[in-house]
C-alpha cells in the first residue's frame, strides 16, 4: 500500500513538474521581455562611455550606494538635511536605468531645464534668502564687510591654481569655465555654485553641488583647526564692543545701494545680487510682511525640494564618475580652507592699523555659510574666554560674504562665460 502511494506521488510530481515547464515555455517570450526591462539586467548589458573610470552598471551601483551614504548623513547625522536629502534621493533616482526620469519628458529632466539651466531655482533661493538674513551687524562695523570680501580670495585663487594645475598633470585637462565652477565653491555658498556651475560647466554640476554643501556641512570640523592654527591665544581672547544700533533708514538704503553700484560695476553678478537685495527690501521695508514671509518660508521651502531633486539629476555616474570629480573634492576643500584662513588674516592684518582691534576669529564667518560659520566662530571664542560674545560681529562677516560670493560669481561669469 505504501509503496502504491509512493507511485501515485511521483507521478503527480513528474506531472506536476511537466505542467509547470509547458506553462513556462509557453509565457516565456513574457517573462523574457519582462526581465528585459528590469534595471539589474539594464546595468549588466548597458555599454560604457569612453571616459569612465569603473564599468557603468557598476559605477550605477556604486553611486546609487553614495546615495544612500549621503541620506544617511542628511538624516541622522542631520548634515544640510534640506538640501542633502533631495540632492541624495534625486541622485539615487537618476542611477537606476529604464526609468526615463532623467530623459526628454522625465520628471527629473523638466525640472533641470525648467529651473536649473536658467538658473531659475538658484535666484528664488537667494530671494529667500535675502529676507532671512540682517545685514545690520555689517552695517554697524563696516570693518567686517572687508573680511567677508578677503575670504573671496581664495576662489580666485583656486580658479588661478586649477588652471595651472591642469597643465602639469595629464589627466586633469579643465577648461576656464571648470576651473571657475570649481573654484566658486570656495565661497561656501550652495546656490551660488549651482547657479555659476549650470551656465558654465553643467556636466559637473552634480559634483559640485555636492562637495559644496557637503563642505558647509562639514563646516564645524574643516575651520576651527585652520582658525586655532592662523591665530595666537591672545588674539582669541581679544573682547569686541557691543555693535551700534543701526537705523531703519539704514537698512531700506542698503539693497537699493548694493544693486546699483553692482549694476554699474559688476553687471553680470547682478541676477544674483538684485534678488539677494529684493528679498532684503522685501524685509527691512517694513510694508510688504507678506512678500517677506512668502519669500523666507513657503518660497524657499518649495524651491529648495525642486532643486535638491534637479541636482540630483545629475549625479548619474556617466557624469560623476570621472577623474574630473575628484579634482573637484580636491579643489574644493582647498578653496574652502584657503577662504577661511583669508579671512581670519585679513582681520589680523586690520589690527595692525589704528582703531578698535578685531578677534580674528570673527574672519572665518567670511565664507557664506551662513548662519554656521558664524556660530563656529562665536564657540571657538566662547570656548578662550567665556565673556565674549562674537557671534553679530561674525554674522556682519558672515553676510558680506554672502554678497562677495555673489559678485565674484558675476566676475568669473563675466571672465569664462
Amino acid at each position: 500500500m505504501s509503496k502504491s502511494r509512493e507511485l501515485v506521488q511521483w507521478t503527480l510530481y513528474v506531472l506536476g513538474l511537466c505542467s509547470f515547464g509547458f506553462i513556462l515555455a509557453y509565457f516565456m517570450p513574457s517573462i523574457g521581455a519582462v526581465m528585459k526591462q528590469t534595471a539589474i539586467y539594464q546595468m549588466v548589458i548597458q555599454p560604457t562611455p569612453d571616459g569612465l573610470i569603473l564599468p557603468l552598471g557598476l559605477g550605477q551601483m556604486m553611486m546609487i550606494g553614495i546615495c544612500l551614504v549621503l541620506l544617511y548623513l542628511g538624516i541622522v547625522k542631520k548634515f544640510e538635511p534640506l538640501l542633502l536629502i533631495p540632492i541624495a534621493f534625486g541622485g539615487m533616482l537618476s542611477n537606476i536605468p529604464g526609468t526615463g526620469l532623467t530623459e526628454p519628458g522625465g520628471l527629473l529632466y523638466v525640472l533641470y531645464h525648467m529651473g536649473i539651466e536658467n538658473g531659475l531655482f538658484p535666484l528664488l533661493i537667494f530671494m529667500g534668502v535675502g529676507a532671512m538674513i540682517d545685514f545690520g551687524p555689517m552695517l554697524a562695523n563696516p570693518k567686517t564687510a572687508l573680511l567677508g570680501g578677503a575670504a573671496q580670495f581664495a576662489i580666485f585663487g583656486t580658479f588661478l591654481g586649477a588652471i595651472a594645475l591642469s597643465k602639469y598633470i595629464p589627466f586633469l585637462d579643465l577648461s576656464l569655465p571648470q576651473a571657475a565652477s570649481i573654484a566658486i565653491i570656495g565661497g561656501a555658498d550652495g546656490p551660488t555654485s549651482i547657479f555659476l556651475a549650470s551656465k558654465l560647466a553643467p556636466e559637473l554640476l552634480g559634483a559640485i553641488a555636492v562637495v559644496a554643501y557637503s563642505y558647509m556641512a562639514l563646516v564645524p570640523v574643516i575651520q576651527p583647526p585652520i582658525m586655532r592654527a592662523c591665530t595666537t591665544k591672545q588674539e582669541r581672547l581679544i573682547e569686541m564692543t557691543q555693535l551700534r544700533t543701526v537705523s531703519k533708514t539704514e537698512k531700506i538704503m542698503l539693497p537699493i545701494v548694493v544693486v546699483l553700484l553692482t549694476a554699474l560695476f559688476v553687471p553680470m553678478a547682478l541676477p544674483l545680487v538684485g534678488m539677494l537685495m529684493f528679498g532684503n527690501l522685501l524685509k527691512e521695508s517694513g510694508v510688504a510682511d507678506r512678500l517677506a514671509d512668502t519669500a523666507a518660508n513657503s518660497l524657499i521651502n518649495i524651491v529648495t525640494m525642486v532643486l535638491g531633486l534637479s541636482v540630483g539629476s545629475k549625479m548619474s555616474a556617466e557624469l560623476f564618475l570621472t577623474s574630473t570629480t575628484l579634482a573637484v573634492l580636491f579643489l574644493g576643500v582647498l578653496a574652502f580652507s584657503v577662504g577661511t584662513a583669508s579671512g581670519v588674516l585679513m582681520a589680523k592684518f586690520l589690527n595692525l592699523l589704528p582703531g578698535a582691534k578685531i578677534n580674528p576669529l570673527i574672519g572665518s564667518a567670511g565664507v557664506s555659510a551662513i548662519p554656521m560659520a558664524a556660530r563656529v566662530s562665536h564657540k571657538l571664542g566662547q570656548e578662550e574666554n567665556p565673556n565674549n560674545h562674537l557671534l553679530m560681529h561674525a554674522m556682519g562677516a558672515n553676510v558680506s560674504g554672502s554678497l562677495g560670493s555673489a559678485i565674484a560669481a558675476g566676475i568669473l561669469l563675466a571672465l569664462c562665460g
